[in-house]
């Protein structure tokens, strides 16, 4: 049975893949983020918004609370690089890293990594950090 934060993340998910704008629904993934603080998709969710919102810093302050719960998750690791190269903020290179050594030993993973990142680039066009994630990743 689906609790309702599951509900809430699923409905809220549903709205971003039709193409609802992302600063409409950042306040329903702050809401999650508040009634389950411990899961670490719904502040990889918000990063992202916030990220393709301009909310650099508020985007860092949740990529980062979304790796410490789930480290191994390549989407909030790339979230964390994005706010880290918009803040102009350190530690890039270890997360770059990292992310490479995944992708070569779990390699399905590039296209669900691939269709993220053109997600961003389409929703947010000239988006440098992402356009160098995506060469620094070969994707």
């Amino acid at each position: 049975m689906e609790t309702k934060e599951e509900s809430l993340f699923n409905q809220a998910m549903a709205r971003y893949e039709s193409g609802e704008k992302a600063a409409d629904l950042i306040p329903d993934f702050e809401a999650i983020t508040i009634s389950a603080p411990n899961q670490s998709a719904g502040w990889t969710c918000l990063a992202w918004l916030q990220l393709l919102c301009n909310q650099n810093e508020a985007a860092l302050r949740s990529a980062r609370r979304a790796v410490k719960l789930n480290k191994q998750d390549p989407q909030s690791r790339i979230n964390l690089c994005l706010a880290l190269l918009e803040t102009k903020s350190k530690g890039v290179r270890d997360h770059i890293e990292y992310l490479q050594r995944v992708l070569i030993s779990v390699p399905d993973l590039q296209k669900e990594l691939k269709k993220s990142i053109e997600d961003g680039l389409t929703r947010k066009p000239d988006w440098h950090a992402l356009e160098k994630i995506k060469t620094w990743l070969a994707l």
